[in-house]
C-alpha cells in the first residue's frame, strides 16, 4: 500500500536563510494529492511568519502531529488550532505532563505551553486523537505510537526528567514518528527522535512492511550523543537502503559532520524554507 507523492517543507528550524525566523524548534508542512498535515509546531513565533513568507496557508490544515511534548514542538499549537479550528489532532497521553530538563543553574522547565495545553483541551473530543499505539491517519500514513528502544546504545539524549527535582528520570515515550509510504519507500518524519533513530526506522520498517526508505527528515537528537553512540548510530545509518537523510534542529554540529562524512550525498543539512517532492 503507497500514498501518492508527497511534498514536505520546512515550515521551523533551527537554521534558516534571511528573511524567515530561526528558532530552536521544529515544523514540518506534509503535503499529498489530498492532504495537508503539519508535524509539530516549534516554540510558536516562527510558525506563522515563516508560513506566511513561504505562502504556506496553514488554515488548510487537515491535522495536526505532535511529536512529544517539549516546548520547542508544542509552543505554536493555540495558534494552529486558532486558524485550523477544524484540525483533527494527534497526540500521546503523554504531551501534557510536566518536564524539566537538568542544566547547572537548576532544572528548567521544557513542557508543553499551557496556552497549548489549554487549546489542546478545548478541541471537541472527536478533533483530540490520544495516540498510545501505531495507527493510520490515511492509507499509507501513519503513525507509529511508542517506540521500542532495543538498541543497546541509543538514549533520550539528555538529562530528562520528570519532577523538578530531577529525580525521576523521563523516558519520553510520548515520542513518536510519522511516515508515509510511498512508490520509492518509506519517508520517515521525526521530531527529536528521543526514541533513537534507528529504533525509529527498525520500527517503521516492521509496521508498514516497507524496507527502503526514501528519506528521513527532522531533528535526530545527536547533540549530545556520545562518541561510542554517534559512531554506532552513523554506521548503522550509512549500512540502511536510505536515499536521503534530512537533519534538523537538534541534530548537533558533530553529528551534521560525520553524517556528511558517512553519506555523503545521501546526507542533507536542511534549513527552514526548504521544500522536497518524494
Amino acid at each position: 500500500m503507497t500514498a501518492p507523492d508527497v511534498d514536505i517543507t520546512i515550515l521551523v528550524n533551527n537554521q534558516a536563510p534571511p528573511g524567515l525566523v530561526a528558532e530552536h524548534g521544529l515544523s514540518l508542512w506534509i503535503r499529498t494529492t489530498d492532504r495537508h498535515i503539519l508535524f509539530d509546531t516549534g516554540q510558536g513565533p516562527a510558525l506563522p511568519a515563516n508560513a506566511e513568507a513561504l505562502g504556506v496557508d496553514l488554515g488548510l490544515t487537515d491535522q495536526l502531529v505532535l511529536s512529544h511534548g517539549h516546548y520547542d514542538h508544542t509552543g505554536g499549537l493555540a495558534h494552529l488550532l486558532k486558524v485550523a479550528p477544524r484540525a483533527h489532532v494527534y497526540c500521546h497521553p503523554g504531551v501534557v505532563q510536566p518536564r524539566y530538563r537538568k542544566r547547572e543553574d537548576g532544572p528548567k522547565g521544557i513542557q508543553i505551553p499551557e496556552d497549548a495545553k489549554a487549546a489542546l483541551y478545548r478541541l471537541p473530543e472527536k478533533q483530540l486523537h490520544w495516540t498510545s499505539e501505531a495507527t493510520f491517519l490515511a492509507d499509507a500514513i501513519g503513525l507509529t505510537g511508542p517506540i521500542p528502544r532495543q538498541t543497546p546504545y541509543e538514549d533520550t539524549g539528555g538529562p530528562f526528567f520528570l519532577d523538578p527535582g530531577v529525580r525521576q528520570p523521563d523516558p519520553i515515550e510520548d515520542d513518536l514518528a510519522l511516515w508515509v509510504g510511498t512508490a520509492e519507500g518509506l519517508v520517515i518524519c521525526v521530531g527529536c527522535c528521543h526514541a533513537g533513530i534507528v529504533n525509529t526506522i527498525d520500527h517503521v520498517r516492521r509496521l508498514s512492511g516497507i524496507s527502503r526508505i526514501r528519506a528521513v527528515i527532522g531533528g535526530l537528537h545527536l547533540m549530545n550523543a556520545s562518541r561510542h553512540r554517534l559512531e554506532k548510530t552513523v554506521a548503522a545509518m550509512a549500512a540502511l537502503p536510505i536515499d536521503k537523510v534530512i537533519a534538523c534542529h537538534c541534530t548537533g554540529e558533530a553529528a551534521f559532520g560525520a553524517l556528511d562524512m558517512a553519506l555523503g550525498d545521501r546526507f542533507i543539512r536542511g534549513e527552514a524554507g526548504e521544500t522536497y517532492q518524494l
